[in-house]
């Protein structure tokens, strides 16, 4: 027992000290006025106008969110010209409307084309389908766009928000600029599970590695990500991920390395302040489907690798609380680890408004997660892998 406490103590020593410092999250640094200026004024002398920007928004069955989400876009204050795709994904809920009811409000609506989506063919996963459907529209809109503002249906994005996210992408000459939004965060569910979802997807990604060009490791999260539209071409364009189901990092991995060329190209992976996801989780069945909806996909659905994280998890979040409630001082790695542990969290805690008392039950939230992974490989063996608003996207084998 003590080797397993002090394995699972060295293991939280290399994840604080040499993973990339994933735990100390704190929102990217909003660019000043005067460098915004600047930028801006390089912009015009070079081209005479701010990039052109086109945000895409694919949506199935968001009515209840997409209103407030597209009205969010249309009140950006950009500087240059700027318009937004909605692709209704064969919406039964009047997500279409909800829409336009929205740039109606605000007298907007030459700002916004809503499109409905062809049909679904083989082989392509329905978000990437609909991305795909509002970028090739671009091109038969006449409309100008060096940039591409790939959202989600369910983002709200305060005013700033495309002028910061290009401006950032010109000045550090990067090809993608991501924000892992702010998700909501006020039932019971949320606040227990929700800080944790961020905290191990901050894990797995690092942000500051995914920002460093000298380190292999992409990623990005789909609610918010500013894309050249010249580097996405030239990465193989979105048709590049279409049977990705993890679709914003398959694009970032694209996106940094460009096939074939040998080269690594600067992205970027910030925790966003103001942006915030619109969508409620208030019962815990919702927050398991979207973790379920992709776990396995990540692990390649492959039983080795699922054993080994189901393994990985218990030793780095269940043996420490265990072996220090059991054993007591005896086992001071597993009170050491468990401590580790709290004060990694707790900086996640803090971003999300939450009690530090919440740090202590990370074990418990482990657990949950450990079980709608397991239960993601059990939806894939079953034929109904990928499964969101009604679609089976990874159909599966049985073993």
């Amino acid at each position: 027992m003590l080797l397993i406490a002090w394995l699972s103590f060295l293991i939280w020593l290399v994840l604080v000290f040499a993973r990339g410092g994933f735990w100390r999250v704190q929102p990217a640094a909003p660019l000043s006025d005067t460098t915004l200026h600047a930028v801006g004024n390089a912009e015009i002398a070079r081209h005479g106008a701010w990039p052109a920007l086109v945000a895409v928004v694919p949506a199935r069955n968001e009515a209840d969110v997409i209103g407030r989400a597209v009205g969010s876009l249309l009140k950006q204050d950009y500087a240059g010209s700027f318009h937004v795709i909605v692709v209704d994904d064969h919406s039964t809920d009047g997500t279409a409307d909800a829409a336009q009811s929205a740039a109606r409000d605000l007298n907007l609506e030459d700002r916004l084309t809503v499109l409905t989506a062809a049909p679904l063919p083989a082989g392509w996963s329905g978000k990437v389908w609909a991305q795909s459907q509002g970028i090739g529209a671009i091109g038969k809109l006449g409309l100008p766009a060096e940039f591409l503002l790939l959202t989600d249906a369910d983002i709200h994005h305060p005013a700033e928000a495309a002028t910061q996210l290009v401006a950032r992408a010109i000045l550090e000459d990067r090809d993608l600029v991501s924000l892992m939004v702010r998700l909501r965060c006020d039932s019971l569910w949320e606040k227990a599970l929700i800080p944790a979802f961020v905290f191990f997807f901050a894990k797995l990604y690092p942000f500051s590695w995914v920002s460093d060009v000298k380190k292999p490791t992409a990623g990005a999260a789909g609610g918010c990500m500013m894309v050249r539209r010249v580097a996405l071409e030239e990465a193989g364009g979105i048709e590049s991920i279409r049977a990705e189901l993890i679709d914003d990092c398959s694009l970032a991995a694209r996106l940094k390395h460009r096939d074939g060329r040998g080269e690594t190209r600067p992205i970027r992976l910030d925790l966003a302040e103001r942006s915030e996801s619109l969508r409620p989780y208030d019962d815990w069945r919702q927050i398991w489907n979207m973790i379920a909806r992709t776990a396995f996909t990540q692990l390649r659905y492959s039983p080795w690798l699922l054993a080994g994280t189901v393994l990985g998890m218990v030793l780095i979040y269940i043996v420490p609380p265990v072996l220090a409630l059991w054993l007591g001082p005896r086992a001071w790695p597993a009170c050491a680890a468990w401590a580790l542990m709290c004060i990694a969290y707790a900086p996640m805690l803090r971003y999300y408004r939450r009690s530090l008392l919440w740090a202590p039950v990370l074990p418990l939230v482990a657990l949950f997660y450990v079980s709608a992974t397991v239960g993601s490989a059990v939806r894939f063996w079953r034929g109904k892998g990928g499964q969101w608003k009604a679609r089976v996207q990874a159909p599966g084998k049985g073993l």
